[in-house]
C-alpha cells in the first residue's frame, strides 16, 4: 500500500498495479488540486472516492487491491473522478473450477503466554462475561419477559455483585411458521446454541407462552444443556410457561420469571474469574457501515490481529456471504484442505440459490451509504471485506446456526450481511468477543457479548469518541502501522475479555436478536 502523507491532498494506492486510488483528504479535494504524484485532478472527489491514475480506455478494467472492481464504461481520463456510474460490474465467479488449499500456510511461531481472566463453564467453554439469559420460545412473550427483565435489573441484580447483566433473548420466531420445512433447523438451531453461549455460564432459563409450535422441548431437547456440578441431573429444563393455571394476572407471570430467575443468579453469582489462555478467546469479526478505507485501515489491522490470534490458538470467525462472494477463490485456496474448500463452496451455491429465489443476486448488497463511502459495488466491498481475516489458512466452516465443536483457528462462518443477522448467528456458533469495524459509523452493539468498535477514519472517531473503541484512521494519517494496530486490538480484545467494558457496554446499546429464517411463513 503506497501512502502519500501530506497535509493536503492525500491519497491511498493499495497496489502498485492498481489505476486507481482513493482520496483520503476530510472533505475530499476539488478540481484543479495538483496530486504528489503530479496528475492534476479533472473533478471534484469526495473523501474515499476513486481517481484514476492513468487514461482507461472504455471496456478497460478498473483495478484495485489488483483486482478488476469494474469495466470502465466510457473512456475516463486521468484526474477524474471514477464513481459507480462509470463502472460495469464484473460478473461472479463461476464456484467450478476454484482452486482448492493451493496456498501455503505462513510459516509462523506460536504466540505463548498471553493469557486473560475468564468464566470457564462445564461444557469447557470458556465466557468473558458472567450473564443471565432468558430464552424465550416465541415473539408472543416478548413484553412480558422484557417488563420481567427491567425488574430482574433493578430489584435483584444488585444482589448478586458478580453478575454482570441479565438479557433476555427476545426473537421474532416461534409459531406463524412451518416450523417443519427443511430450512426451520436454522432458526431454530440458532436460538438453541445461543442459548447455550459461553458468556451465559450455563444457567438456561426458558419463558414459554404455551401454545406454540416451538415448544420448549423441541428448542432444547434432553441432553443438550450441559449439567454444572452444582445442578440436579434430573431436574430437566427450567421453564416458565405463562399459560399455565398458576397465572392469574400479568404480574404473576412477572413473579414466576422473577423466582426462577433468582436460583440462576444464585449460581451464577457464585463465579469467579480466573487465568485462561488466550486460545480460549472466540473472536467473530465483522464489517458494517463500510466506506472505501475499511479494506485500507480497520480491515486489514483485524486482519493482522486476527493472525495473532491464530498463532495464540484461539478461534476466530469470519462472515458475511455476500461480502466474501467475489473473494471466493482466494479463500478456497486458503483452504487448510480441500474437503474445507468444498464446504465453503457448498455454502456459497446454497445462498446464491437463496437470493435467486427472492431474484435479486450479489450486487443487492451495497447500501447508499456504501456508496456515499466510495465503495462503487459489491466486488471492491468483497476485496476490502476479506482481508479482516488475516492470512491463515481457513481451518472449518460453520453452516448458519451450527456451533463450534472444539475446532480452533480461522473458521468461516457463513451468514448473511445483514450486522444484526450475522452477529446473531456468531453468538450461536459460540462468540465471546466481538469486533466491529464501520467507517459510515452504526451505533450497533450485543447484549449478549462485548463489542470493540473499530473505526475506519479519523474522522469518524473524532466525531463519535464515544462510540469508537479503536481508531485504525491512524494508519491512514501516517500516525500508525497496520501491525502497530493489529497488536494494539490484540492486547484490547484481552483487557475487554478480562472485563473491561466497550463503549457499546457502557451505554448499554444492545441490538435485538434476529434469527435468519429462510423458511415460509404460514
Amino acid at each position: 500500500m503506497n501512502t502519500v502523507v501530506a497535509n493536503a491532498p492525500l491519497i491511498i494506492q493499495i497496489h502498485e498495479a492498481d489505476n486507481v486510488a482513493i482520496v483520503a483528504n476530510d472533505g475530499g479535494l476539488p478540481a484543479g488540486t495538483v496530486l504528489p504524484n503530479g496528475l492534476t485532478l479533472k473533478d471534484k472527489v469526495p473523501q474515499g472516492h476513486k481517481v484514476a491514475l492513468v487514461d482507461l480506455p472504455a471496456g478497460a478494467p478498473v483495478l484495485r487491491y489488483n483486482v478488476p472492481i469494474g469495466y470502465a464504461v466510457e473512456t475516463i481520463e486521468a484526474g477524474r473522478w471514477v464513481h459507480e456510474r462509470l463502472l460495469q460490474m464484473p460478473e461472479a465467479r463461476e464456484l467450478e473450477g476454484l482452486p482448492k488449499a493451493t496456498v501455503a500456510a505462513p510459516a509462523l511461531p506460536p504466540l505463548e503466554g498471553y493469557t486473560f481472566e475468564g468464566y470457564r463453564n462445564a461444557d469447557g467453554t470458556v465466557g468473558t462475561r458472567n450473564i443471565l439469559a432468558i430464552t424465550t420460545t416465541v415473539q408472543c412473550v416478548a413484553g412480558v419477559v422484557d417488563f420481567a427483565v427491567q425488574r430482574i435489573k433493578s430489584e435483584l441484580l444488585p444482589l448478586y455483585p458478580h453478575v454482570d447483566d441479565v438479557v433476555g433473548l427476545e426473537h421474532t420466531y416461534g409459531c406463524g411458521v412451518a416450523i417443519d420445512a427443511p430450512d426451520a433447523i436454522i432458526p431454530i438451531r440458532t436460538l438453541r446454541h445461543i442459548s447455550m453461549n459461553p458468556n451465559f455460564g450455563g444457567e438456561v432459563m426458558v419463558v414459554s407462552l404455551g401454545c406454540e409450535k416451538l415448544q420448549p422441548e423441541r428448542l432444547l431437547p434432553p441432553g443438550v444443556i450441559p449439567i454444572s456440578d452444582e445442578r440436579d441431573p434430573n431436574a430437566g429444563l427450567d421453564v416458565v410457561c405463562l399459560q399455565d393455571n398458576e397465572h392469574v394476572g400479568f404480574m404473576s407471570m412477572v413473579d414466576s420469571i422473577m423466582k426462577t430467575a433468582r436460583k440462576h443468579l444464585e449460581r451464577l453469582n457464585a463465579r469467579r474469574r480466573e487465568t485462561v489462555p488466550a486460545s480460549e478467546l472466540v473472536v467473530g469479526v465483522q464489517c458494517g457501515g463500510s466506506d472505501a478505507f475499511s479494506g485500507v485501515t480497520a480491515n486489514p489491522a483485524v486482519g493482522f490481529c486476527a493472525d495473532l490470534l491464530v498463532r495464540a490458538g484461539a478461534t476466530v470467525m469470519f462472515s458475511e456471504n455476500t461480502e466474501v462472494r467475489d473473494g471466493i477463490a482466494q479463500l478456497t485456496a486458503r483452504a487448510s484442505t480441500p474437503e474445507v474448500a468444498d464446504a465453503m463452496i457448498r455454502e456459497m451455491a446454497w445462498y446464491d440459490a437463496y437470493l435467486k429465489r427472492g431474484s435479486v443476486d450479489r450486487s443487492a448488497n451495497t447500501t447508499p451509504g456504501n456508496k456515499k463511502g466510495g465503495l462503487s459495488n459489491i466486488v471492491e466491498k468483497a476485496m476490502g471485506s476479506i482481508v479482516k481475516s488475516g492470512s491463515a489458512p481457513i481451518s472449518g466452516v460453520l453452516s448458519p446456526g451450527e456451533r463450534l465443536n472444539g475446532q480452533r483457528g480461522l473458521i468461516y462462518a457463513a451468514t448473511p450481511a445483514s450486522d444484526f443477522i450475522c452477529g446473531t448467528l456468531q453468538l450461536a456458533a459460540g462468540m465471546n468477543v466481538h469486533v466491529f469495524t464501520t467507517g459510515r459509523g452504526t451505533p450497533y452493539g450485543l447484549a449478549e457479548c462485548p463489542v470493540i468498535k473499530v473505526a475506519t477514519r479519523s474522522d469518524l472517531a473524532r466525531r463519535w469518541h464515544d462510540l469508537m473503541d479503536v481508531n485504525a484512521g491512524l494508519i491512514a494519517d501516517g500516525e500508525k502501522t497496520i501491525a502497530e494496530m493489529g497488536w494494539e486490538m490484540f492486547q484490547l480484545m484481552l483487557d475487554v475479555a478480562s472485563g473491561r467494558r466497550t463503549w457499546a457496554e457502557r451505554h448499554q446499546l444492545h441490538n435485538a436478536l434476529v434469527l435468519f429464517n429462510p423458511a415460509p411463513i404460514t
